[in-house]
Protein backbone atom coordinates (compact mmCIF):
# COMPACT_ATOMS: atom_id res chain seq x y z
CA UNK A 1 0.00 0.00 0.00
CA UNK A 2 1.57 3.61 -1.08
CA UNK A 3 2.56 5.98 1.87
CA UNK A 4 -0.17 8.16 2.04
CA UNK A 5 2.42 11.29 1.96
CA UNK A 6 3.88 10.06 -0.91
CA UNK A 7 0.56 9.70 -2.84
CA UNK A 8 -0.15 13.00 -1.54
CA UNK A 9 2.47 14.49 -3.19
CA UNK A 10 1.26 12.52 -6.94
CA UNK A 11 -1.76 15.36 -6.78
CA UNK A 12 -1.47 18.70 -7.98
CA UNK A 13 -1.32 21.17 -5.42
CA UNK A 14 -5.10 22.19 -6.27
CA UNK A 15 -6.62 18.95 -6.32
CA UNK A 16 -9.59 18.12 -4.36
CA UNK A 17 -10.34 15.53 -2.17
CA UNK A 18 -13.99 15.25 -1.16
CA UNK A 19 -16.47 12.53 0.29
CA UNK A 20 -19.96 12.28 -0.94
CA UNK A 21 -23.76 11.26 0.10
CA UNK A 22 -27.36 11.68 -1.68
CA UNK A 23 -30.23 13.17 0.00
CA UNK A 24 -32.86 9.88 0.17
CA UNK A 25 -29.65 7.87 1.42
CA UNK A 26 -29.01 10.25 4.58
CA UNK A 27 -31.84 13.09 5.00
CA UNK A 28 -34.95 10.54 6.57
CA UNK A 29 -37.54 13.13 7.90
CA UNK A 30 -39.25 12.15 4.43
CA UNK A 31 -42.86 13.08 6.07
CA UNK A 32 -41.44 16.67 8.03
CA UNK A 33 -41.62 19.91 6.86
CA UNK A 34 -43.77 19.94 4.00
CA UNK A 35 -41.68 16.95 1.95
CA UNK A 36 -43.62 15.78 -0.51
CA UNK A 37 -43.36 11.77 -1.52
CA UNK A 38 -40.95 10.72 -3.98
CA UNK A 39 -40.89 7.34 -6.07
CA UNK A 40 -38.52 5.93 -4.03
CA UNK A 41 -40.91 6.51 -1.23
CA UNK A 42 -43.61 4.70 -2.98
CA UNK A 43 -41.15 1.85 -3.75
CA UNK A 44 -38.97 0.70 -1.16
CA UNK A 45 -42.31 0.36 0.46
CA UNK A 46 -43.86 -2.20 -2.30
CA UNK A 47 -42.99 -5.68 -1.84
CA UNK A 48 -40.09 -7.31 -2.84
CA UNK A 49 -38.45 -4.78 -4.66
CA UNK A 50 -35.67 -3.33 -1.57
CA UNK A 51 -34.11 -5.68 0.87
CA UNK A 52 -36.66 -6.40 3.75
CA UNK A 53 -38.59 -3.70 2.30
CA UNK A 54 -36.41 -1.20 4.14
CA UNK A 55 -37.09 2.70 3.16
CA UNK A 56 -35.52 5.40 3.52
CA UNK A 57 -38.06 7.16 6.22
CA UNK A 58 -35.05 7.36 9.19
CA UNK A 59 -31.67 6.61 7.07
CA UNK A 60 -29.14 8.79 9.15
CA UNK A 61 -31.29 11.19 10.50
CA UNK A 62 -29.53 13.58 8.59
CA UNK A 63 -31.98 16.13 8.31
CA UNK A 64 -31.37 16.54 12.00
CA UNK A 65 -27.77 15.79 12.47
CA UNK A 66 -25.79 17.80 9.65
CA UNK A 67 -24.43 19.95 11.92
CA UNK A 68 -22.88 17.02 13.89
CA UNK A 69 -22.50 15.44 10.03
CA UNK A 70 -20.78 18.49 8.72
CA UNK A 71 -18.25 18.60 12.12
CA UNK A 72 -17.66 15.22 10.84
CA UNK A 73 -16.49 16.02 7.18
CA UNK A 74 -14.41 19.18 8.93
CA UNK A 75 -12.40 16.55 11.35
CA UNK A 76 -11.79 14.60 8.26
CA UNK A 77 -9.49 17.42 6.38
CA UNK A 78 -11.10 17.03 3.25
CA UNK A 79 -11.86 20.00 0.87
CA UNK A 80 -15.35 19.50 -0.17
CA UNK A 81 -18.60 18.59 0.46
CA UNK A 82 -20.72 16.81 -2.81
CA UNK A 83 -24.49 16.20 -1.84
CA UNK A 84 -27.54 16.43 -3.27
CA UNK A 85 -31.17 18.41 -3.67
CA UNK A 86 -33.92 16.62 -2.70
CA UNK A 87 -36.16 17.73 -5.28
CA UNK A 88 -39.53 16.79 -3.21
CA UNK A 89 -38.30 18.58 -0.37
CA UNK A 90 -38.48 21.69 -2.53
CA UNK A 91 -41.31 21.38 -5.17
CA UNK A 92 -43.45 18.49 -3.27
CA UNK A 93 -45.42 17.69 -6.23
CA UNK A 94 -42.70 18.22 -8.97
CA UNK A 95 -44.54 21.48 -10.47
CA UNK A 96 -46.82 24.55 -8.80
CA UNK A 97 -45.80 25.49 -5.37
CA UNK A 98 -42.48 26.04 -3.73
CA UNK A 99 -42.07 24.25 -0.16
CA UNK A 100 -40.10 26.80 1.80
CA UNK A 101 -39.14 24.87 4.56
CA UNK A 102 -37.18 22.97 2.52
CA UNK A 103 -35.17 25.70 0.82
CA UNK A 104 -34.58 26.77 4.33
CA UNK A 105 -33.21 23.22 5.36
CA UNK A 106 -30.63 23.43 2.96
CA UNK A 107 -29.75 27.31 2.93
CA UNK A 108 -28.57 25.88 6.54
CA UNK A 109 -27.04 23.08 5.04
CA UNK A 110 -24.76 25.27 2.57
CA UNK A 111 -23.82 27.89 5.00
CA UNK A 112 -22.54 25.34 7.35
CA UNK A 113 -20.29 24.03 4.82
CA UNK A 114 -19.13 26.93 3.98
CA UNK A 115 -18.43 27.91 7.41
CA UNK A 116 -16.56 25.15 8.10
CA UNK A 117 -14.14 25.71 4.91
CA UNK A 118 -15.11 23.10 2.53
CA UNK A 119 -16.28 23.48 -0.88
CA UNK A 120 -19.98 23.12 -1.97
CA UNK A 121 -20.54 20.25 -4.86
CA UNK A 122 -24.58 19.72 -5.01
CA UNK A 123 -26.07 18.05 -7.51
CA UNK A 124 -29.58 18.70 -8.64
CA UNK A 125 -31.14 15.04 -9.36
CA UNK A 126 -29.83 12.14 -7.38
CA UNK A 127 -32.97 10.09 -8.28
CA UNK A 128 -35.82 11.38 -5.98
CA UNK A 129 -38.66 12.14 -8.70
CA UNK A 130 -41.21 13.99 -6.93
CA UNK A 131 -44.11 10.89 -6.88
CA UNK A 132 -46.71 13.08 -8.35
CA UNK A 133 -44.88 13.66 -11.76
CA UNK A 134 -44.57 9.79 -11.57
CA UNK A 135 -48.25 10.00 -12.21
CA UNK A 136 -47.78 11.84 -15.63
CA UNK A 137 -45.43 9.07 -17.03
CA UNK A 138 -42.38 10.47 -15.23
CA UNK A 139 -38.97 10.53 -16.95
CA UNK A 140 -41.00 9.09 -20.00
CA UNK A 141 -42.65 12.45 -20.46
CA UNK A 142 -41.19 15.21 -22.09
CA UNK A 143 -42.85 17.61 -19.00
CA UNK A 144 -40.80 16.75 -16.63
CA UNK A 145 -37.88 18.10 -18.55
CA UNK A 146 -39.37 21.66 -18.40
CA UNK A 147 -40.91 20.76 -14.47
CA UNK A 148 -36.83 20.15 -14.02
CA UNK A 149 -35.52 23.13 -15.28
CA UNK A 150 -37.95 25.04 -13.21
CA UNK A 151 -36.75 23.62 -10.33
CA UNK A 152 -33.58 23.65 -11.47
CA UNK A 153 -34.27 27.40 -11.39
CA UNK A 154 -35.73 27.77 -8.31
CA UNK A 155 -32.80 26.21 -6.49
CA UNK A 156 -30.63 28.13 -7.98
CA UNK A 157 -32.06 31.70 -7.36
CA UNK A 158 -32.39 30.67 -3.78
CA UNK A 159 -28.80 28.99 -3.13
CA UNK A 160 -26.71 29.40 -6.05
CA UNK A 161 -24.73 32.20 -4.99
CA UNK A 162 -22.63 30.40 -2.86
CA UNK A 163 -22.24 27.05 -4.44
CA UNK A 164 -19.00 26.28 -6.16
CA UNK A 165 -20.27 23.76 -8.73
CA UNK A 166 -23.25 22.27 -9.71
CA UNK A 167 -24.33 19.35 -10.74
CA UNK A 168 -27.42 18.30 -12.88
CA UNK A 169 -27.74 14.89 -12.89
CA UNK A 170 -26.03 11.94 -10.68
CA UNK A 171 -25.95 9.08 -13.18
CA UNK A 172 -28.65 9.19 -16.08
CA UNK A 173 -27.75 5.87 -16.53
CA UNK A 174 -29.73 4.32 -13.34
CA UNK A 175 -32.52 6.45 -13.47
CA UNK A 176 -32.77 5.30 -17.04
CA UNK A 177 -31.80 1.59 -17.64
CA UNK A 178 -31.62 0.22 -14.00
CA UNK A 179 -35.20 2.14 -13.60
CA UNK A 180 -37.18 1.69 -16.40
CA UNK A 181 -34.95 -1.52 -18.52
CA UNK A 182 -34.12 -3.72 -15.80
CA UNK A 183 -36.46 -3.11 -12.92
CA UNK A 184 -33.99 -2.98 -10.24
CA UNK A 185 -34.77 1.18 -9.50
CA UNK A 186 -37.74 2.80 -8.85
CA UNK A 187 -40.63 2.91 -10.72
CA UNK A 188 -39.16 -0.58 -11.34
CA UNK A 189 -40.01 -1.09 -15.38
CA UNK A 190 -38.85 -3.45 -17.91
CA UNK A 191 -40.11 -2.03 -21.35
CA UNK A 192 -37.43 -0.84 -23.52
CA UNK A 193 -39.24 1.93 -25.12
CA UNK A 194 -39.57 3.55 -21.52
CA UNK A 195 -36.16 3.63 -21.05
CA UNK A 196 -35.27 4.97 -24.23
CA UNK A 197 -37.72 7.71 -23.59
CA UNK A 198 -36.40 8.24 -20.30
CA UNK A 199 -33.20 8.79 -21.88
CA UNK A 200 -34.56 11.64 -24.56
CA UNK A 201 -35.93 13.02 -21.87
CA UNK A 202 -32.92 13.37 -19.65
CA UNK A 203 -30.90 14.74 -22.15
CA UNK A 204 -33.43 17.34 -22.49
CA UNK A 205 -33.62 17.97 -19.08
CA UNK A 206 -30.01 18.90 -18.47
CA UNK A 207 -29.96 21.40 -21.69
CA UNK A 208 -32.79 22.94 -20.40
CA UNK A 209 -31.60 23.27 -16.38
CA UNK A 210 -28.19 24.38 -17.64
CA UNK A 211 -29.80 26.91 -19.26
CA UNK A 212 -31.95 27.60 -16.20
CA UNK A 213 -29.11 27.80 -13.74
CA UNK A 214 -27.02 29.97 -16.17
CA UNK A 215 -30.09 32.59 -16.68
CA UNK A 216 -29.61 32.57 -12.36
CA UNK A 217 -26.13 32.45 -12.14
CA UNK A 218 -23.75 32.50 -14.99
CA UNK A 219 -20.86 32.46 -13.48
CA UNK A 220 -21.44 29.43 -11.12
CA UNK A 221 -19.04 25.79 -13.16
CA UNK A 222 -21.87 23.35 -14.06
CA UNK A 223 -21.61 20.06 -15.06
CA UNK A 224 -23.28 16.29 -14.96
CA UNK A 225 -22.13 13.16 -13.43
CA UNK A 226 -22.15 10.54 -15.35
CA UNK A 227 -21.46 6.67 -14.27
CA UNK A 228 -20.03 5.66 -17.96
CA UNK A 229 -19.34 1.93 -17.73
CA UNK A 230 -15.56 0.47 -18.47
CA UNK A 231 -16.60 -2.10 -21.24
CA UNK A 232 -13.72 -4.61 -22.80
CA UNK A 233 -14.36 -7.01 -25.48
CA UNK A 234 -14.13 -10.70 -23.46
CA UNK A 235 -11.68 -12.10 -26.60
CA UNK A 236 -9.52 -10.28 -29.89
CA UNK A 237 -12.53 -11.80 -31.85
CA UNK A 238 -14.33 -9.05 -33.84
CA UNK A 239 -18.02 -10.08 -33.07
CA UNK A 240 -16.81 -9.66 -29.41
CA UNK A 241 -14.92 -5.95 -30.18
CA UNK A 242 -17.99 -5.39 -32.33
CA UNK A 243 -20.48 -6.21 -29.39
CA UNK A 244 -17.97 -4.07 -26.80
CA UNK A 245 -19.34 -0.97 -29.60
CA UNK A 246 -22.38 -1.35 -29.04
CA UNK A 247 -22.49 -1.68 -25.68
CA UNK A 248 -20.50 1.13 -24.83
CA UNK A 249 -22.91 3.63 -26.99
CA UNK A 250 -26.02 1.52 -25.72
CA UNK A 251 -24.44 2.18 -22.15
CA UNK A 252 -22.36 5.78 -22.46
CA UNK A 253 -22.81 6.91 -26.32
CA UNK A 254 -26.64 7.73 -25.62
CA UNK A 255 -25.41 10.36 -22.72
CA UNK A 256 -21.89 11.44 -24.16
CA UNK A 257 -23.00 11.61 -27.94
CA UNK A 258 -25.69 13.90 -27.09
CA UNK A 259 -24.11 16.32 -24.34
CA UNK A 260 -20.84 16.89 -26.12
CA UNK A 261 -21.42 15.78 -29.95
CA UNK A 262 -25.07 17.36 -30.52
CA UNK A 263 -26.15 13.29 -31.92
CA UNK A 264 -26.89 9.92 -30.94
CA UNK A 265 -24.81 6.84 -32.42
CA UNK A 266 -25.69 6.42 -35.91
CA UNK A 267 -25.64 2.37 -35.14
CA UNK A 268 -27.49 2.90 -31.86
CA UNK A 269 -30.11 5.30 -34.30
CA UNK A 270 -30.32 2.54 -36.96
CA UNK A 271 -31.95 -0.01 -34.75
CA UNK A 272 -33.45 2.13 -31.72
CA UNK A 273 -33.96 5.38 -33.51
CA UNK A 274 -37.90 4.61 -34.36
CA UNK A 275 -38.39 4.60 -30.39
CA UNK A 276 -36.51 7.89 -30.02
CA UNK A 277 -39.05 10.87 -29.08
CA UNK A 278 -36.39 13.76 -30.49
CA UNK A 279 -38.02 17.03 -32.05
CA UNK A 280 -35.79 18.95 -34.33
CA UNK A 281 -34.52 21.52 -31.56
CA UNK A 282 -33.74 19.24 -28.75
CA UNK A 283 -30.26 18.81 -29.77
CA UNK A 284 -29.53 22.40 -29.64
CA UNK A 285 -31.01 22.75 -26.51
CA UNK A 286 -29.22 19.55 -24.88
CA UNK A 287 -25.37 20.42 -26.08
CA UNK A 288 -25.09 23.03 -23.67
CA UNK A 289 -21.00 23.92 -23.32
CA UNK A 290 -19.81 22.55 -19.67
CA UNK A 291 -17.41 23.50 -17.25
CA UNK A 292 -16.66 20.19 -15.81
CA UNK A 293 -18.12 16.71 -15.78
CA UNK A 294 -18.22 13.89 -13.38
CA UNK A 295 -17.54 10.15 -13.57
CA UNK A 296 -18.43 7.68 -10.85
CA UNK A 297 -16.43 4.17 -11.26
CA UNK A 298 -16.82 1.11 -9.11
CA UNK A 299 -16.07 -2.10 -11.24
CA UNK A 300 -15.19 -2.84 -15.06
CA UNK A 301 -16.75 -5.44 -16.82
CA UNK A 302 -16.63 -7.98 -19.94
CA UNK A 303 -18.95 -8.51 -22.60
CA UNK A 304 -19.22 -10.90 -25.56
CA UNK A 305 -21.30 -11.01 -28.92
CA UNK A 306 -24.90 -12.32 -28.48
CA UNK A 307 -24.80 -15.10 -30.80
CA UNK A 308 -28.94 -14.72 -31.05
CA UNK A 309 -29.62 -12.63 -33.64
CA UNK A 310 -33.33 -11.58 -32.30
CA UNK A 311 -31.68 -9.44 -30.18
CA UNK A 312 -32.13 -6.33 -29.78
CA UNK A 313 -29.29 -4.24 -29.85
CA UNK A 314 -26.68 -4.04 -28.10
CA UNK A 315 -26.91 -7.81 -28.77
CA UNK A 316 -23.88 -8.17 -26.02
CA UNK A 317 -23.51 -10.39 -22.99
CA UNK A 318 -21.79 -9.87 -20.19
CA UNK A 319 -18.60 -12.41 -18.70
CA UNK A 320 -17.06 -12.31 -15.72
CA UNK A 321 -13.75 -12.24 -15.68
CA UNK A 322 -11.78 -15.27 -14.35
CA UNK A 323 -8.75 -13.97 -13.59
CA UNK A 324 -10.31 -10.70 -11.24
CA UNK A 325 -11.16 -13.02 -8.09
CA UNK A 326 -11.34 -10.11 -6.24
CA UNK A 327 -15.01 -8.80 -5.29
CA UNK A 328 -16.10 -6.20 -2.75
CA UNK A 329 -19.17 -7.90 -0.53
CA UNK A 330 -21.96 -6.04 -3.02
CA UNK A 331 -20.53 -8.76 -5.92
CA UNK A 332 -18.71 -5.83 -7.98
CA UNK A 333 -15.30 -6.79 -9.88
CA UNK A 334 -12.08 -5.24 -8.30
CA UNK A 335 -10.29 -3.55 -11.49
CA UNK A 336 -8.76 0.12 -10.45
CA UNK A 337 -7.41 -0.10 -14.18
CA UNK A 338 -10.95 0.08 -15.29
CA UNK A 339 -10.99 3.96 -14.57
CA UNK A 340 -7.88 4.43 -16.73
CA UNK A 341 -9.52 2.81 -19.77
CA UNK A 342 -12.67 4.52 -19.47
CA UNK A 343 -11.32 7.53 -18.95
CA UNK A 344 -8.92 7.94 -21.79
CA UNK A 345 -11.36 6.14 -24.03
CA UNK A 346 -13.97 8.43 -23.68
CA UNK A 347 -11.80 11.59 -23.85
CA UNK A 348 -10.00 10.31 -27.37
CA UNK A 349 -14.04 10.01 -28.06
CA UNK A 350 -14.93 13.44 -27.67
CA UNK A 351 -14.22 17.16 -26.32
CA UNK A 352 -14.82 16.75 -22.73
CA UNK A 353 -14.36 19.20 -20.10
CA UNK A 354 -11.92 18.65 -17.01
CA UNK A 355 -13.54 15.62 -14.86
CA UNK A 356 -13.76 14.61 -11.09
CA UNK A 357 -13.99 11.07 -9.82
CA UNK A 358 -17.33 12.36 -8.38
CA UNK A 359 -17.65 8.48 -6.35
CA UNK A 360 -15.74 5.73 -5.99
CA UNK A 361 -15.65 3.69 -3.57
CA UNK A 362 -16.53 -0.01 -2.05
CA UNK A 363 -18.70 -2.03 -0.47
CA UNK A 364 -17.74 -3.93 2.68
CA UNK A 365 -19.71 -4.72 5.39
CA UNK A 366 -17.13 -4.78 8.31
CA UNK A 367 -18.49 -4.12 11.58
CA UNK A 368 -17.50 -2.77 14.78
CA UNK A 369 -14.47 -5.17 16.63
CA UNK A 370 -13.82 -5.23 20.58
CA UNK A 371 -11.85 -2.52 20.29
CA UNK A 372 -14.80 -0.20 19.24
CA UNK A 373 -12.74 0.26 15.77
CA UNK A 374 -13.91 -0.82 12.48
CA UNK A 375 -11.06 -2.36 10.54
CA UNK A 376 -11.45 -1.92 6.94
CA UNK A 377 -8.26 -3.19 5.33
CA UNK A 378 -10.33 -4.32 1.90
CA UNK A 379 -11.95 -0.65 1.25
CA UNK A 380 -8.47 1.24 2.17
CA UNK A 381 -6.78 -0.68 -0.01
CA UNK A 382 -9.23 -0.31 -2.38
CA UNK A 383 -9.03 3.52 -2.26
CA UNK A 384 -5.61 3.30 -2.44
CA UNK A 385 -5.34 1.28 -5.47
CA UNK A 386 -8.01 4.00 -7.77
CA UNK A 387 -6.35 6.95 -5.64
CA UNK A 388 -2.61 5.44 -7.12
CA UNK A 389 -4.72 4.85 -10.86
CA UNK A 390 -6.25 8.27 -10.46
CA UNK A 391 -2.92 9.64 -9.92
CA UNK A 392 -1.20 8.00 -13.09
CA UNK A 393 -4.42 9.43 -15.23
CA UNK A 394 -3.17 12.66 -14.45
CA UNK A 395 0.06 12.07 -15.47
CA UNK A 396 -1.16 11.15 -18.65
CA UNK A 397 -2.68 14.57 -19.32
CA UNK A 398 -6.35 14.10 -18.40
CA UNK A 399 -6.72 17.22 -16.57
CA UNK A 400 -8.55 15.29 -13.66
CA UNK A 401 -9.27 18.05 -10.78
CA UNK A 402 -10.90 16.32 -7.69
CA UNK A 403 -12.07 12.61 -6.27
CA UNK A 404 -15.18 12.05 -4.20
CA UNK A 405 -14.74 9.27 -1.56
CA UNK A 406 -18.35 7.30 -1.82
CA UNK A 407 -19.71 7.63 0.88
CA UNK A 408 -19.48 9.57 3.70
CA UNK A 409 -21.38 6.98 5.69
CA UNK A 410 -22.57 4.12 5.47
CA UNK A 411 -26.22 4.76 4.28
CA UNK A 412 -29.90 3.60 2.26
CA UNK A 413 -28.19 1.87 -0.54
CA UNK A 414 -30.92 1.59 -2.38
CA UNK A 415 -32.21 -1.80 -3.61
CA UNK A 416 -30.17 -2.94 -0.98
CA UNK A 417 -31.60 -1.41 1.88
CA UNK A 418 -29.08 -1.01 4.75
CA UNK A 419 -27.84 -4.13 4.02
CA UNK A 420 -24.79 -3.08 2.00
CA UNK A 421 -22.15 -0.47 3.54
CA UNK A 422 -20.18 1.63 1.78
CA UNK A 423 -19.22 4.38 4.01
CA UNK A 424 -15.85 5.34 5.41
CA UNK A 425 -17.70 6.01 8.30
CA UNK A 426 -19.54 2.95 10.09
CA UNK A 427 -23.61 4.18 11.34
CA UNK A 428 -25.19 1.88 14.09
CA UNK A 429 -28.91 2.21 12.68
CA UNK A 430 -30.43 1.61 16.10
CA UNK A 431 -28.57 4.40 18.26
CA UNK A 432 -27.55 6.35 15.28
CA UNK A 433 -24.00 6.94 16.35
CA UNK A 434 -21.03 7.24 14.23
CA UNK A 435 -17.80 5.81 14.07
CA UNK A 436 -15.13 6.50 11.64
CA UNK A 437 -13.30 4.01 10.22
CA UNK A 438 -9.91 3.02 9.31
CA UNK A 439 -10.38 4.20 5.96
CA UNK A 440 -11.79 6.86 7.03
CA UNK A 441 -8.85 7.51 9.22
CA UNK A 442 -6.23 6.82 5.94
CA UNK A 443 -8.34 9.01 3.35
CA UNK A 444 -8.52 11.80 5.95
CA UNK A 445 -4.30 11.80 6.44
CA UNK A 446 -4.13 11.77 2.84
CA UNK A 447 -6.00 14.34 2.15
CA UNK A 448 -4.45 16.34 5.03
CA UNK A 449 -1.09 15.34 3.58
CA UNK A 450 -1.94 16.61 0.57
CA UNK A 451 -3.13 19.98 2.05
CA UNK A 452 -0.02 20.25 4.06
CA UNK A 453 2.54 19.84 1.06
CA UNK A 454 0.31 21.74 -1.27
CA UNK A 455 0.91 24.62 1.95
CA UNK A 456 4.61 24.32 1.62
CA UNK A 457 4.12 22.28 4.94
CA UNK A 458 5.86 18.71 6.19
CA UNK A 459 3.07 16.80 5.16
CA UNK A 460 4.71 13.88 7.42
CA UNK A 461 3.29 15.58 10.64
CA UNK A 462 -0.54 14.73 9.74
CA UNK A 463 -0.61 11.23 11.01
CA UNK A 464 -4.19 11.16 12.55
CA UNK A 465 -4.91 8.86 15.39
CA UNK A 466 -8.28 7.43 16.45
CA UNK A 467 -7.79 8.69 20.53
CA UNK A 468 -7.29 12.15 19.30
CA UNK A 469 -10.15 14.93 18.72
CA UNK A 470 -10.72 13.83 15.09
CA UNK A 471 -12.25 10.49 16.92
CA UNK A 472 -16.18 10.87 17.43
Amino acid sequence: MTDTHTLATQFPEDFIFGVATSAYQIEGATKRDGRGPSIWDAFSNMPGRVYKRHNGDIACEHYDRWEQDLDLIQALGVDAYRFSIAWPRVIPNGVGAINEPGLDFYDRLVDGILERGLQVFPTLYHWDLPLNLAGYGGWTSRDTAYAFAEYARVVTQRLGDRFDTVTTFNEPWCACHLSHLFGVHAPGEKNLEATLHAVHTMNLAHGLAVQAIRSEQPDVPVGIVLNPTSIAAASDDTADKDAAERQFQFDNGVFFGPLFNGSYDQAFMDDLGSMMPIQSEDMAIIQQPLDFWGVNYYTPISVADHSDNNKVFPRAKLVRATDRKDRTDIGWEIGAFGLSQLLTQVYERYDLPPVYVTENGACYNTGLSDDGRVHDAERTQYLDEHLTEAAKIIASGIDLRGYFAWSLMDNFEWAEGYNMRFGLVHVDYDTQVRTIKDSGYWYAELAQAHRAWADGRDSTSTSIEPDNDFAR
